[in-house]
Protein backbone atom coordinates (compact mmCIF):
# COMPACT_ATOMS: atom_id res chain seq x y z
CA UNK A 1 0.00 0.00 0.00
CA UNK A 2 0.93 3.82 -0.90
CA UNK A 3 0.84 6.39 1.05
CA UNK A 4 1.58 9.86 1.68
CA UNK A 5 1.55 13.45 3.78
CA UNK A 6 1.04 16.63 2.09
CA UNK A 7 1.18 20.40 2.36
CA UNK A 8 1.11 22.87 0.04
CA UNK A 9 0.62 26.74 -0.02
CA UNK A 10 0.46 29.22 -2.97
CA UNK A 11 1.15 32.99 -3.54
CA UNK A 12 0.92 35.80 -5.86
CA UNK A 13 4.20 37.07 -5.27
CA UNK A 14 5.64 41.18 -5.27
CA UNK A 15 5.43 41.89 -8.99
CA UNK A 16 1.92 39.99 -10.60
CA UNK A 17 -1.60 41.69 -10.12
CA UNK A 18 -3.26 38.22 -9.78
CA UNK A 19 -2.23 34.54 -9.11
CA UNK A 20 -2.54 32.83 -12.46
CA UNK A 21 -0.93 29.33 -10.30
CA UNK A 22 -3.36 26.90 -9.39
CA UNK A 23 -3.14 23.89 -7.15
CA UNK A 24 -4.96 20.65 -5.50
CA UNK A 25 -3.66 17.92 -3.54
CA UNK A 26 -5.48 14.99 -1.73
CA UNK A 27 -4.96 10.90 -1.02
CA UNK A 28 -3.90 10.16 -4.23
CA UNK A 29 -3.49 13.04 -6.62
CA UNK A 30 -1.02 16.15 -6.17
CA UNK A 31 -1.22 18.96 -9.39
CA UNK A 32 0.20 22.02 -9.73
CA UNK A 33 -0.69 24.07 -12.71
CA UNK A 34 0.98 27.87 -13.79
CA UNK A 35 -1.68 29.45 -16.16
CA UNK A 36 -0.90 32.24 -18.88
CA UNK A 37 -2.07 34.10 -21.17
CA UNK A 38 -2.76 37.28 -19.49
CA UNK A 39 -4.46 38.54 -16.09
CA UNK A 40 -8.04 36.49 -15.64
CA UNK A 41 -7.00 34.25 -18.76
CA UNK A 42 -4.10 32.78 -17.34
CA UNK A 43 -6.39 32.35 -14.20
CA UNK A 44 -9.25 30.60 -15.86
CA UNK A 45 -6.97 28.64 -17.61
CA UNK A 46 -4.79 26.68 -15.06
CA UNK A 47 -8.04 26.35 -12.42
CA UNK A 48 -9.74 24.84 -15.21
CA UNK A 49 -7.43 22.23 -15.81
CA UNK A 50 -6.93 21.50 -12.51
CA UNK A 51 -10.67 20.89 -11.76
CA UNK A 52 -10.73 18.64 -14.73
CA UNK A 53 -8.09 16.32 -14.37
CA UNK A 54 -8.56 16.23 -10.63
CA UNK A 55 -12.15 15.51 -11.70
CA UNK A 56 -11.46 12.54 -14.37
CA UNK A 57 -8.76 10.92 -12.48
CA UNK A 58 -10.64 10.00 -9.68
CA UNK A 59 -13.32 7.86 -11.96
CA UNK A 60 -10.61 6.07 -13.40
CA UNK A 61 -6.99 6.10 -10.96
CA UNK A 62 -4.91 4.37 -13.86
CA UNK A 63 -1.83 5.47 -15.53
CA UNK A 64 -4.42 5.66 -18.21
CA UNK A 65 -6.63 7.27 -16.66
CA UNK A 66 -4.43 9.98 -15.94
CA UNK A 67 -2.45 10.74 -18.96
CA UNK A 68 -6.86 10.56 -20.38
CA UNK A 69 -7.53 13.33 -17.70
CA UNK A 70 -4.44 15.64 -19.00
CA UNK A 71 -6.07 15.12 -22.33
CA UNK A 72 -9.46 16.16 -21.98
CA UNK A 73 -8.28 18.91 -19.66
CA UNK A 74 -6.21 20.07 -23.31
CA UNK A 75 -9.47 20.05 -25.06
CA UNK A 76 -11.25 21.60 -22.02
CA UNK A 77 -9.21 24.59 -22.35
CA UNK A 78 -9.30 25.01 -25.77
CA UNK A 79 -12.85 24.81 -25.71
CA UNK A 80 -13.35 27.56 -23.47
CA UNK A 81 -11.12 29.72 -25.04
CA UNK A 82 -13.33 29.77 -28.62
CA UNK A 83 -16.95 30.11 -26.02
CA UNK A 84 -14.85 33.01 -24.51
CA UNK A 85 -12.94 34.77 -27.36
CA UNK A 86 -11.36 37.49 -24.93
CA UNK A 87 -9.36 34.17 -23.50
CA UNK A 88 -8.57 33.19 -26.63
CA UNK A 89 -4.84 31.89 -26.78
CA UNK A 90 -4.56 31.25 -22.54
CA UNK A 91 -2.65 27.96 -21.76
CA UNK A 92 -1.24 26.42 -18.69
CA UNK A 93 1.43 24.12 -17.69
CA UNK A 94 0.37 20.70 -15.67
CA UNK A 95 2.90 18.56 -13.50
CA UNK A 96 0.97 15.76 -11.41
CA UNK A 97 1.76 13.18 -9.39
CA UNK A 98 -1.08 10.58 -8.76
CA UNK A 99 -1.03 7.13 -6.97
CA UNK A 100 -2.32 4.72 -9.83
CA UNK A 101 -3.11 1.48 -10.05
CA UNK A 102 -1.75 -0.92 -11.50
CA UNK A 103 -3.45 -4.36 -13.81
CA UNK A 104 -2.07 -6.30 -10.60
CA UNK A 105 -3.27 -4.06 -7.80
CA UNK A 106 -0.73 -2.36 -7.10
CA UNK A 107 -0.91 1.68 -6.31
CA UNK A 108 2.36 3.23 -7.20
CA UNK A 109 2.93 7.02 -8.19
CA UNK A 110 2.94 7.94 -11.32
CA UNK A 111 4.28 11.31 -12.91
CA UNK A 112 2.45 13.18 -15.87
CA UNK A 113 4.30 16.39 -17.31
CA UNK A 114 3.51 19.21 -19.93
CA UNK A 115 5.30 22.77 -19.39
CA UNK A 116 7.94 24.04 -16.80
CA UNK A 117 6.60 23.19 -13.73
CA UNK A 118 8.87 21.06 -12.32
CA UNK A 119 8.91 17.91 -9.94
CA UNK A 120 11.81 17.19 -7.48
CA UNK A 121 12.87 14.36 -5.38
CA UNK A 122 14.58 14.25 -2.02
CA UNK A 123 16.37 12.12 -0.49
CA UNK A 124 18.46 11.86 2.11
CA UNK A 125 19.69 15.77 2.05
CA UNK A 126 19.92 15.19 -1.86
CA UNK A 127 18.01 16.79 -4.76
CA UNK A 128 17.00 15.03 -8.12
CA UNK A 129 14.67 17.06 -10.74
CA UNK A 130 12.39 14.35 -11.74
CA UNK A 131 10.34 16.19 -14.60
CA UNK A 132 11.72 17.57 -17.90
CA UNK A 133 11.48 20.95 -18.65
CA UNK A 134 9.71 21.92 -22.13
CA UNK A 135 11.29 25.20 -23.13
CA UNK A 136 13.20 25.76 -26.08
CA UNK A 137 16.29 26.57 -23.54
CA UNK A 138 15.77 23.23 -22.17
CA UNK A 139 15.24 20.78 -25.57
CA UNK A 140 18.77 22.30 -26.84
CA UNK A 141 20.07 21.19 -23.31
CA UNK A 142 19.24 17.41 -24.76
CA UNK A 143 19.82 18.45 -28.05
CA UNK A 144 23.48 19.48 -26.98
CA UNK A 145 23.77 22.76 -28.07
CA UNK A 146 23.57 24.21 -24.62
CA UNK A 147 24.53 23.60 -21.33
CA UNK A 148 22.85 23.58 -17.88
CA UNK A 149 24.32 26.86 -16.95
CA UNK A 150 23.58 28.58 -20.68
CA UNK A 151 20.24 27.45 -20.42
CA UNK A 152 19.61 29.10 -16.73
CA UNK A 153 20.49 32.26 -18.23
CA UNK A 154 19.50 32.26 -22.03
CA UNK A 155 16.61 34.62 -23.30
CA UNK A 156 14.60 31.09 -24.62
CA UNK A 157 14.49 29.57 -21.24
CA UNK A 158 10.83 30.92 -20.62
CA UNK A 159 9.61 30.24 -24.23
CA UNK A 160 7.39 26.75 -23.77
CA UNK A 161 7.31 23.94 -26.32
CA UNK A 162 4.82 22.20 -24.39
CA UNK A 163 1.37 24.07 -22.99
CA UNK A 164 -1.92 22.59 -22.25
CA UNK A 165 -4.57 24.45 -24.59
CA UNK A 166 -2.69 25.82 -27.37
CA UNK A 167 -3.34 22.79 -29.61
CA UNK A 168 -5.57 19.79 -30.04
CA UNK A 169 -2.61 17.66 -29.84
CA UNK A 170 -0.34 17.70 -26.90
CA UNK A 171 2.31 15.34 -25.77
CA UNK A 172 2.34 14.38 -22.20
CA UNK A 173 5.50 12.85 -20.38
CA UNK A 174 4.30 10.00 -18.29
CA UNK A 175 6.93 8.53 -15.95
CA UNK A 176 6.79 5.68 -13.04
CA UNK A 177 8.40 7.19 -9.66
CA UNK A 178 10.81 5.11 -7.98
CA UNK A 179 10.80 6.35 -3.98
CA UNK A 180 10.64 4.68 -0.54
CA UNK A 181 9.64 5.96 2.38
CA UNK A 182 10.38 8.87 3.85
CA UNK A 183 10.97 10.47 -0.06
CA UNK A 184 9.75 14.18 -0.09
CA UNK A 185 8.72 15.28 -3.90
CA UNK A 186 8.49 18.43 -4.38
CA UNK A 187 5.71 19.74 -7.12
CA UNK A 188 6.10 23.66 -7.86
CA UNK A 189 5.34 26.12 -10.54
CA UNK A 190 8.57 28.17 -11.96
CA UNK A 191 8.15 30.92 -9.39
CA UNK A 192 9.65 29.22 -7.05
CA UNK A 193 12.23 27.50 -9.47
CA UNK A 194 13.55 30.03 -10.99
CA UNK A 195 14.02 32.07 -7.04
CA UNK A 196 15.98 29.50 -5.11
CA UNK A 197 18.98 27.58 -5.81
CA UNK A 198 18.89 24.04 -5.52
CA UNK A 199 21.10 24.00 -2.15
CA UNK A 200 17.93 26.42 -1.05
CA UNK A 201 15.41 23.63 -2.21
CA UNK A 202 17.02 20.92 -0.08
CA UNK A 203 17.98 23.26 3.17
CA UNK A 204 14.27 24.09 3.17
CA UNK A 205 12.07 21.36 1.66
CA UNK A 206 13.95 18.18 3.21
CA UNK A 207 13.27 16.32 6.64
CA UNK A 208 13.05 16.79 9.61
CA UNK A 209 11.49 20.17 8.42
CA UNK A 210 7.94 19.53 8.93
CA UNK A 211 5.22 19.62 5.95
CA UNK A 212 3.89 22.65 6.52
CA UNK A 213 6.55 24.43 7.83
CA UNK A 214 8.51 23.50 4.72
CA UNK A 215 5.90 24.94 2.05
CA UNK A 216 5.77 28.13 3.87
CA UNK A 217 9.46 28.78 4.23
CA UNK A 218 9.98 28.04 0.66
CA UNK A 219 7.12 30.28 -0.29
CA UNK A 220 8.86 32.98 1.97
CA UNK A 221 12.61 32.34 0.98
CA UNK A 222 11.07 32.76 -2.80
CA UNK A 223 9.21 36.46 -2.00
CA UNK A 224 12.62 37.10 0.05
CA UNK A 225 14.57 36.46 -3.45
CA UNK A 226 12.39 38.63 -5.91
CA UNK A 227 9.15 37.09 -5.77
CA UNK A 228 9.35 38.16 -9.39
CA UNK A 229 6.04 35.56 -10.56
CA UNK A 230 3.62 33.53 -8.64
CA UNK A 231 5.19 30.82 -6.26
CA UNK A 232 2.88 27.52 -5.75
CA UNK A 233 4.24 24.67 -3.97
CA UNK A 234 2.67 21.36 -2.78
CA UNK A 235 5.31 18.63 -0.78
CA UNK A 236 4.63 15.18 -0.40
CA UNK A 237 6.44 12.64 1.94
CA UNK A 238 5.96 8.82 1.57
CA UNK A 239 5.07 6.85 4.61
CA UNK A 240 4.38 3.74 2.89
CA UNK A 241 5.87 3.04 -0.88
CA UNK A 242 5.06 -0.07 -3.00
CA UNK A 243 6.68 -0.34 -6.37
CA UNK A 244 4.57 -1.07 -10.03
CA UNK A 245 5.31 -4.27 -11.63
CA UNK A 246 5.02 -2.48 -14.72
CA UNK A 247 6.87 0.53 -14.58
CA UNK A 248 6.87 3.45 -17.28
CA UNK A 249 8.43 6.40 -19.04
CA UNK A 250 6.95 7.53 -22.67
CA UNK A 251 5.42 10.38 -24.36
CA UNK A 252 2.02 10.55 -24.71
CA UNK A 253 1.09 12.50 -28.20
CA UNK A 254 -2.89 12.63 -28.44
CA UNK A 255 -4.87 12.35 -31.36
CA UNK A 256 -7.06 14.97 -32.52
CA UNK A 257 -10.47 14.47 -31.44
CA UNK A 258 -12.77 13.57 -33.75
CA UNK A 259 -15.72 15.51 -32.45
CA UNK A 260 -15.06 17.23 -29.25
CA UNK A 261 -14.05 21.20 -29.72
CA UNK A 262 -14.63 20.92 -33.53
CA UNK A 263 -15.11 24.97 -33.86
CA UNK A 264 -11.40 25.20 -31.72
CA UNK A 265 -10.16 23.44 -34.94
CA UNK A 266 -11.46 25.25 -37.71
CA UNK A 267 -10.59 28.50 -36.07
CA UNK A 268 -7.13 27.34 -35.29
CA UNK A 269 -6.84 26.14 -38.57
CA UNK A 270 -7.95 29.65 -40.52
CA UNK A 271 -5.69 31.28 -37.66
CA UNK A 272 -2.77 29.46 -38.71
CA UNK A 273 -3.27 29.70 -42.77
CA UNK A 274 -3.16 33.44 -42.03
CA UNK A 275 -0.18 33.60 -40.23
CA UNK A 276 1.58 31.38 -42.71
CA UNK A 277 0.08 33.50 -45.43
CA UNK A 278 1.11 37.04 -44.17
CA UNK A 279 5.05 34.79 -43.58
CA UNK A 280 5.08 34.18 -47.25
CA UNK A 281 3.59 37.57 -48.21
CA UNK A 282 6.61 39.13 -46.12
CA UNK A 283 9.42 36.70 -47.25
CA UNK A 284 8.19 37.30 -50.96
CA UNK A 285 8.17 41.38 -50.55
CA UNK A 286 12.00 40.92 -48.87
CA UNK A 287 13.07 38.44 -51.16
CA UNK A 288 11.93 41.00 -54.49
CA UNK A 289 13.33 44.50 -52.46
CA UNK A 290 16.62 42.64 -51.99
CA UNK A 291 16.56 40.87 -56.34
CA UNK A 292 15.44 44.85 -56.92
CA UNK A 293 18.34 46.37 -55.24
CA UNK A 294 20.89 43.87 -56.13
CA UNK A 295 19.59 44.88 -60.09
CA UNK A 296 19.75 48.36 -59.80
CA UNK A 297 23.46 48.28 -58.44
CA UNK A 298 24.44 45.64 -60.61
CA UNK A 299 23.72 48.28 -63.96
CA UNK A 300 24.01 51.47 -61.87
CA UNK A 301 27.11 52.24 -63.66
CA UNK A 302 28.89 52.07 -67.20
CA UNK A 303 32.70 51.15 -68.60
CA UNK A 304 34.68 51.00 -71.40
CA UNK A 305 36.29 48.02 -72.57
CA UNK A 306 38.53 46.48 -75.41
CA UNK A 307 36.42 44.42 -77.82
CA UNK A 308 37.89 42.94 -80.57
CA UNK A 309 40.42 46.10 -80.87
CA UNK A 310 37.69 48.73 -80.64
CA UNK A 311 36.73 50.68 -77.51
CA UNK A 312 33.33 48.98 -76.41
CA UNK A 313 30.38 50.59 -74.10
CA UNK A 314 29.21 48.03 -71.39
CA UNK A 315 26.52 48.54 -68.75
CA UNK A 316 27.01 46.54 -65.37
CA UNK A 317 29.84 45.94 -62.68
CA UNK A 318 32.99 44.44 -64.33
CA UNK A 319 32.85 41.27 -62.60
CA UNK A 320 28.84 40.84 -62.42
CA UNK A 321 26.84 41.01 -59.18
CA UNK A 322 25.68 36.99 -57.81
CA UNK A 323 23.67 36.45 -61.41
CA UNK A 324 23.23 39.58 -63.28
CA UNK A 325 26.38 39.58 -65.56
CA UNK A 326 27.39 43.10 -67.87
CA UNK A 327 26.38 43.56 -71.28
CA UNK A 328 27.51 45.41 -74.06
CA UNK A 329 25.55 48.38 -74.86
CA UNK A 330 27.72 49.38 -78.25
CA UNK A 331 30.93 49.55 -79.95
CA UNK A 332 32.02 53.38 -80.73
CA UNK A 333 34.31 54.03 -83.78
CA UNK A 334 37.37 54.48 -81.89
CA UNK A 335 40.40 52.01 -82.63
CA UNK A 336 41.52 50.74 -79.11
CA UNK A 337 45.01 50.92 -80.55
CA UNK A 338 44.40 54.84 -81.11
CA UNK A 339 44.77 55.20 -77.58
CA UNK A 340 48.12 56.58 -75.64
CA UNK A 341 49.81 53.83 -74.10
CA UNK A 342 49.10 54.52 -70.62
CA UNK A 343 45.29 54.72 -71.42
CA UNK A 344 45.26 51.39 -73.41
CA UNK A 345 46.68 50.08 -69.83
CA UNK A 346 43.45 51.72 -68.06
CA UNK A 347 41.29 50.46 -70.81
CA UNK A 348 42.60 46.99 -70.25
CA UNK A 349 41.38 47.03 -66.63
CA UNK A 350 38.33 49.14 -67.58
CA UNK A 351 37.11 52.47 -67.07
CA UNK A 352 34.20 52.91 -64.93
CA UNK A 353 31.75 55.89 -65.62
CA UNK A 354 28.34 56.86 -64.05
CA UNK A 355 26.29 56.81 -67.21
CA UNK A 356 26.18 56.05 -71.06
CA UNK A 357 26.94 59.66 -72.00
CA UNK A 358 30.15 60.19 -70.02
CA UNK A 359 31.07 56.92 -71.46
CA UNK A 360 30.66 58.11 -74.47
CA UNK A 361 32.75 61.11 -74.12
CA UNK A 362 35.32 59.94 -72.32
CA UNK A 363 35.95 57.20 -75.07
CA UNK A 364 36.16 60.27 -77.68
CA UNK A 365 38.09 62.52 -75.26
CA UNK A 366 40.92 59.88 -74.96
CA UNK A 367 40.46 59.25 -78.94
CA UNK A 368 41.71 63.16 -78.99
CA UNK A 369 44.67 62.63 -76.67
CA UNK A 370 45.98 60.11 -79.04
CA UNK A 371 45.29 62.46 -82.53
CA UNK A 372 46.92 65.48 -80.30
CA UNK A 373 49.70 63.59 -79.57
CA UNK A 374 50.58 62.71 -83.31
CA UNK A 375 49.81 66.21 -84.37
CA UNK A 376 52.53 67.23 -81.73
CA UNK A 377 54.83 64.32 -83.32
CA UNK A 378 54.70 65.40 -86.53
CA UNK A 379 54.87 68.95 -86.20
CA UNK A 380 57.81 68.76 -84.33
CA UNK A 381 59.37 66.73 -87.33
CA UNK A 382 58.73 69.36 -90.01
CA UNK A 383 59.97 72.11 -87.72
CA UNK A 384 63.68 70.24 -87.60
CA UNK A 385 63.88 69.04 -90.59
CA UNK A 386 62.90 73.04 -92.11
CA UNK A 387 65.52 74.10 -89.43
CA UNK A 388 68.42 71.80 -90.90
CA UNK A 389 67.69 73.08 -94.68
CA UNK A 390 68.69 76.44 -94.27
CA UNK A 391 71.94 75.77 -92.00
CA UNK A 392 72.44 74.27 -94.83
CA UNK A 393 72.00 76.44 -97.30
CA UNK A 394 74.24 79.21 -95.01
CA UNK A 395 77.12 76.77 -95.10
CA UNK A 396 77.03 77.27 -98.85
CA UNK A 397 76.67 80.87 -99.55
CA UNK A 398 79.78 81.16 -97.06
CA UNK A 399 81.97 79.17 -99.33
CA UNK A 400 80.93 80.68 -102.37
CA UNK A 401 82.29 84.10 -100.39
CA UNK A 402 85.78 82.99 -99.35
CA UNK A 403 86.49 81.83 -103.33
Amino acid sequence: MTRWRFAAATDTGLVRDANEDALSVDATLAIVADGMGGHAAGEVASSLAVEVITRQFHENETVDGLYAAVETANLAVLTDAVANPERFGMGTTIIAIALTEDAAGIVSPTLVNVGDSRVYQLRDGALRQLSDDHSVAEEWVRMGRLTPEEAAVHPRRHQLTRVLGMDDVVEIDVVSVVAQPGDRLLLCSDGLSNELTPEQLVQLASPPMPLEDAVDKLVAAAREAGGRDNITVVLVEFDEVVATMTPVKKTVSTAPPAIAAPRTTRRRSSRFTWRVAIAVLVLIGVAAGFVAIMHWYAYSTYYLADDSGSIAVYQGQPNGVLWFSPHKVLDTTFPSAHLLPSDQRLLAATISEPSLNSALNYASYLNQLWHSSRSVAVASTTTTTTTTATTTTIATTTTKAKG
